[in-house]
């Protein structure tokens, strides 16, 4: 059991772009440029959430994590493993052990931790794991959907533009 690689759909490209529409926002109320937003498997969105981190004064405040902690409370688990979790970076261990918990089924994300650690560098604020969300799947006993990195330059642009001048 373990994480189940597969292509995207042009539906979830568009779905990328809101999430980097929701760093934006997240960046704009002084938090840090993360988005994370719930879709059903129809691609319509459900919920959708920014970082909190800055503003609530939350270590734990990801959007991946927050947003999977209002679907457990709000959707039946059976649901949500027909859900797909859509990301602007792929998410870290901690939000990917929420993605396992929640029993979300598919995770779709743009850009690689690993591309983030580039952006981000030795910032504190941000201690970048170097654990590919697969890794961590892999070591569970669920088989779920992964897809990403995504190759679009121009969704690329859009959500390094957020975090370029924001860490350093």
């Amino acid at each position: 059991m373990g994480a189940i690689s597969k292509t995207y759909t042009r539906r979830d490209i568009e779905l990328l772009y809101e999430t980097a529409r929701i760093a934006t926002e997240s960046r704009a109320g002084g938090n840090h440029p993360f988005g994370a937003l719930l879709a059903d498997s129809q691609g319509a969105i459900l919920m959708e959430q920014g970082n909190e981190v800055v503003t609530t004064h939350n270590d734990c405040g990801h959007a991946e994590t927050m947003l999977l902690l209002r679907a457990s409370k709000t959707y039946e688990r059976a649901f949500l493993a027909t859900c797909s979790l859509y990301t602007s970076i792929e998410p870290c261990a901690m939000c990917t052990g929420a993605l396992y918990w929640s029993n979300v089924g598919r995770l779709v994300y743009a850009l690689t931790e690993e591309r983030l650690l580039e952006m981000t560098g030795s910032n504190p604020e941000n201690p970048t794991f170097n654990l590919p969300c697969r890794v961590v799947i892999d070591h569970g006993q669920k088989d779920i959907v992964v897809v990403g990195p995504v190759d679009d330059s121009d969704l690329e642009k859009r959500i390094v533009e957020d975090h370029i001048g924001f860490w350093n």
